[in-house]
C-alpha cells in the first residue's frame, strides 16, 4: 500500500514520467526489437529539455563492455556482432531538472539458418510412411513452428507423431544452438499423387516472421534419381528407370549402345545373416564407382571400394532404413540408384 502511494506521489509531482507521451525518444521505437546472430545494430535514446540542460543515460546488459557513448540530450547504445547472450532487457533514463523518464527496450537475438533438412529424401506412393523435418542451430526454439505443405496450404490428413528438441554440439561457437526435429505420419498419397510436397520451418518474432523450406519429391515410378539431396530445395531429377530389385539379384552393367555410355548396376544380396549392396562398372580400366546415398547417411554403414567395385553392407547392429541406395561412376559422373524396402535382416556375427 506505501509503495503504491509513493508512486502516486512522484507520479503526480512529475518526477517520473512512464508511458505515452514522454519527451523520450527511442530509436528504433519498437518495445521489443528481434535480431540476428552476428548482426549490429544501435540504439538511440534522445531527449529534449525546455530552458535546461537534458541528461540521458542507457543502462543493460552492454553498459559494462563500453558499448555505449553518451552526451548532453542523447545517448547510444551499440550492439556489435550479437551473441544469443545479449538477448535482455535495455532501459533508457532521462532527466530534465527535477522530471524524470524512463523507456525499456526488449532485445531477443535468434538463430535461424537456411539449415533445413527433410527425410526420407523422396516419398513413395501408396503407403504410409514417416515424415521428418529437422531444423539446425536454431534458437530460440519456443518461436518455431513446423508445416507439411502441398502448394502453399497446409496438407490434410497428416498425424503429428512428436517434436524432438537436442543441443547442438557446435565448438565454433559458445551460443547455445538447438536441433529441433518434427514427425509427421503421413497418410497413402491420392491418385493422381502430387510431384512434390514442402517442409516449412517458420520463426514468428517481434516484427518479424522468417520462413525456410525442403522439398519432398514424390516418386512416380521405379526411376534412378540423379544425386538426390536431402537439404537441397529443389527435386531431383529422373534417369533412366530401374527394376525393382529382387533377392541376389546380378546382372552386367549397362552400356547404352547408341552413345556408348557405360553404366553401373547395383546388385543387392540378402540372405538369413547378411545383408550387402554391390555396386560395379565393367568399363575397363581407370573408372571408379563410389556409393553417393544410402538413408541414414553413408556413415551408418560399412563402405568397401576398389576401382570399379564397391560394397555396403549394414553395421554390426543391423539397423538400418528403408530408401534409395546411389552409386556414382567416375569419370563420367553416370548414377544409378536402387529403392530397397525394409525388412529383417540378422547381422554377421
Amino acid at each position: 500500500m506505501e509503495q503504491g502511494l509513493a508512486l502516486l506521489l512522484a507520479l503526480s509531482l512529475g518526477l517520473l514520467q512512464p508511458g505515452h507521451g514522454q519527451p523520450l525518444h527511442v530509436e528504433p521505437p519498437e518495445p521489443e526489437v528481434a535480431m540476428a546472430v552476428g548482426a549490429s545494430l544501435q540504439f538511440t535514446c534522445s531527449l529534449a529539455c525546455a530552458g535546461g540542460a537534458a541528461r540521458v543515460r542507457w543502462r543493460g546488459l552492454d553498459i559494462g563492455l563500453g558499448a555505449v557513448l553518451s552526451e548532453a540530450g542523447s545517448s547510444v547504445l551499440s550492439v556489435h556482432n550479437a551473441s544469443l547472450s545479449a538477448t535482455g532487457t535495455r532501459v533508457c533514463e532521462g532527466s530534465c531538472g527535477d522530471r524524470r523518464f524512463q523507456r525499456t527496450v526488449k532485445l531477443l537475438v535468434y538463430a535461424f539458418p537456411d539449415q533445413l533438412a527433410v527425410s526420407p529424401a523422396t516419398l513413395v506412393p501408396g503407403r504410409n510412411q514417416e515424415v521428418a523435418c529437422t531444423a539446425h542451430s536454431v534458437s530460440p526454439t519456443d518461436t518455431l513452428s513446423f508445416s507439411l505443405l502441398l502448394g502453399n496450404r497446409e496438407l490434410e490428413g497428416v498425424q503429428a507423431l512428436g517434436r524432438e528438441e537436442k543441443e547442438e554440439d557446435l565448438q565454433e561457437t559458445e551460443d547455445l544452438l538447438f536441433r529441433v526435429t518434427q514427425r509427421w505420419l503421413l497418410p497413402p498419397l491420392g491418385t493422381p499423387a502430387p510431384p512434390t510436397l514442402h517442409c516449412q520451418a517458420t520463426m514468428r518474432l517481434p516484427g518479424l516472421e522468417l520462413s525456410h523450406r525442403r522439398a519432398l519429391p514424390v516418386l512416380h515410378s521405379q526411376t534412378s534419381l540423379e544425386r538426390p539431396d536431402p537439404t537441397s530445395s529443389e527435386p531431383p531429377t529422373t534417369t533412366s528407370p530401374q527394376a525393382t530389385p529382387q533377392q541376389g539379384s546380378t546382372g552386367t552393367p549397362r552400356t547404352d549402345s547408341s552413345t556408348r555410355t557405360c553404366r553401373p548396376e547395383i546388385h543387392w544380396s540378402l540372405e538369413p545373416v547378411s545383408w550387402e549392396l554391390l555396386c560395379e562398372a565393367a568399363c575397363g580400366p581407370g573408372m571408379t564407382v563410389h556409393w553417393t546415398l544410402a538413408p541414414g547417411g553413408l556413415a551408418a554403414y560399412k563402405r568397401r571400394e576398389a576401382g570399379a567395385q564397391a560394397w555396403l553392407s549394414l553395421p554390426p547392429d543391423g539397423s538400418r532404413t528403408e530408401g534409395f541406395f546411389q552409386c556414382r561412376l567416375d569419370p563420367g559422373g553416370q548414377v544409378v540408384s536402387l529403392y530397397v524396402p525394409i525388412q529383417k535382416v540378422i547381422p554377421k556375427t
